[in-house]
């Protein structure tokens, strides 16, 4: 069975920070794209960042970049959201993606999702 499993949100005030994870299992995700989306309430879910399978390049909504990073262990089958200075309008539920296609940014072109994890930032 394969799954993405993240971990790691939590509530933290504005300026502060978190790291998400998520954890591959049910096949190897070593070659695939991994993405991280979120969803704010009463919003459409949208692209944070990206990372390619080697992890030689990344990729960011302009939102996050310069605050969060992106980052994967191919021997631990993780992913790794770092984030920084956060602000109120980051708050939403965060998801983890796998993709075999080349397109980073584009929800539809990712296969497996995990279940979600909630970052509430308060100010």
């Amino acid at each position: 069975q394969v799954q993405l499993v993240e971990s790691g949100g939590g509530l933290v005030q504005a300026g502060g920070s978190l790291r998400l994870s998520c954890v591959a299992s049910g096949r190897s995700f070593n070659r695939d794209r991994m993405g991280w989306f979120r969803q704010a309430p009463g919003k459409e879910r949208e692209f944070v960042a990206a990372i390619s399978w080697g992890g030689i390049n990344t990729y960011y909504a302009d939102a996050v970049k310069g605050r969060f990073t992106i980052s994967r262990d191919v021997a631990k089958s993780t992913l790794y959201l770092q984030m920084n200075n956060l602000k109120p309008e980051d708050t939403a539920v965060y998801y983890c993606a796998a993709s075999t296609k080349l397109a980073p940014r584009d929800l539809e072109a990712y296969d497996y999702w995990g279940q979600g994890t909630q970052v509430t930032v308060s100010s």
